[in-house]
């Protein structure tokens, strides 16, 4: 075949997953995989299209990697989130494109290259919503030590302000044997990490077994011998009830750190927001939480100006993220996304007032971080071996307290060669707002 691909992965760690499988599936037909995309013969981008800025990244990626066509490249593929939404558009004023595959067609890559070889301009987007291609083996991309495991696909949930729902169909779970099989095959190849990802983890199960079946699949995985490490991704409040938080609290495998995304914190926003908890039950949680596991991280993320938030709502909210003092905290600006119900409610929030409400709790996180760094000194912890920094000198890797690409890292140093993957022990020495500097012990 002799054919080399490159391919461009953007948005989350979901999507990820779905451009490993794909890389997986040409690797097996024959095709040659490069990281080089000015050598690539077909370039393929699997694109995110969930809110305005991930769009446009997309958009100017597509282009960026149509330029090569006037050099090696035959092929450009448009994949993923923004060609499930937007594909006729995309034909329409991006002619490089060669062919556009859509969410639940990811294991029809081969077939639309092949089309796209004879002369067609194939696109497919296909209403079938199965998640038999995710059974596909996957080629790794992350580095080694850590992967992330897509244990259901799809959401059911509809928030007024998301998309998701009617880009990747309603939501749908694997089978825990699946899942396993491909956690013991990504343990054979050195991952020691599972970090288990949907759009919602907690419902895990509920549409295959009708009971949710997170803790059943956590303890499954946990059997696996040379995995150490399972971080859980994703997990909707609502959902977390004594069970899990039990489980977490005593499973030595599973990290002490949970993502709740939270969104907001006023009633009216959550209620406008169609989320099904109350700021009162979230504030609960967060105590249940940190009460019944020790040293928990929590990480949130949160939307500022969604239709509607007034002075009295945005100023509640500063005063939870003031309080509550998460480890981790990101926000979004509300991206007004057609076809969703909130795109078509009244007292939309102008952008200058959302960038200054995303500017306003940013600063706040900062100063909370860089706090909560500096009462991490002089600890030790057990730390996931990353990399090298470009100077050569420092090592860089992962406590249990930071999740891959969204967290910062820590910085050591070892008296030893270390191996990509492997675990350490650091002391940590110094902080930073978002990053930690160590050495190595013993």
């Amino acid at each position: 075949m002799g054919e080399k691909i490159g391919l461009v992965s953007l948005g989350c760690p979901k999507n990820l997953v779905d451009s490993e499988i794909m890389l997986g599936m040409l690797k097996k037909e024959g095709y040659e995989i490069t990281d080089c995309e000015d050598q690539a013969d077909i370039l393929i981008v699997n694109t995110c299209g969930f809110i305005d800025s991930a769009k446009q990244e997309s958009i100017n990626t597509i282009l960026e990697m149509a330029q090569y066509k006037e050099g090696k490249c035959r092929l450009l593929i448009v994949t993923g989130c923004l060609a499930e939404r937007y594909s006729g558009m995309i034909r329409q004023e991006i002619p490089e494109v060669d062919a556009v595959l859509g969410t639940a067609s990811y294991d029809k890559i081969i077939e639309i290259i092949e089309k796209a070889f004879s002369g067609e301009k194939p696109v497919i987007c296909d209403t079938h919503r199965g998640v038999e291609y995710l059974e596909n083996e996957r080629l790794l991309s992350t580095q080694k030590g850590f992967a992330y495991i897509k244990i259901a696909e799809g959401c059911s949930n509809c928030c007024t302000y998301c998309v998701i729902p009617s880009i990747r169909g309603p939501f749908r779970s694997r089978k825990i044997e699946s899942i396993k099989k491909e956690a013991e095959i990504l343990s054979q190849k050195g991952v020691k990490e599972l970090i288990l990802v949907a759009q919602d983890t907690t419902l895990y199960g509920i549409d295959i077994y009708k009971s949710r079946e997170i803790i059943k699949l956590v303890r499954e995985l946990s059997t696996i011998e040379n995995i150490e490490w399972i971080r859980l991704l994703y997990c909707y409040p609502e959902e977390m009830d004594d069970e899990l938080i039990n489980e977490i609290a005593s499973n030595d495998k599973v990290c002490k750190y949970i993502d709740l995304p939270l969104q907001h914190i006023s009633d009216k926003i959550l209620k406008a927001m169609g989320r099904r908890g109350t700021g009162e039950g979230i504030k609960k949680l967060i105590g249940k939480l940190r009460e019944k596991v020790p040293g928990i991280v929590l990480r949130t993320s949160l939307i500022v100006g969604f239709p509607g938030e007034d002075e009295n709502d945005f100023e509640s909210l500063y005063k939870f993220v003031e309080d509550t003092r998460f480890d981790r905290l990101g926000v979004f600006t509300y991206s007004r996304e057609e076809g969703t119900p909130a795109a078509r409610m009244k007292s939309q929030v102008i952008k200058k007032e959302k960038i200054k409400r995303y500017n306003k709790i940013m600063e706040l996180q900062k100063k909370i971080s860089f706090e909560k760094n500096l009462e991490r000194v002089g600890k030790i912890y057990k730390t996931i071996v990353q990399g090298v920094a470009d100077d050569g000198i420092f090592y860089y890797g992962r406590t249990y307290a930071e999740a891959p690409e969204i967290d910062g890292v820590v910085y050591f140093t070892a008296q030893r060669p270390l191996n990509i993957g492997e675990f350490a022990n650091v002391r940590i020495l110094n902080s930073e707002e978002y990053d930690l500097i160590g050495e190595v012990i013993g």
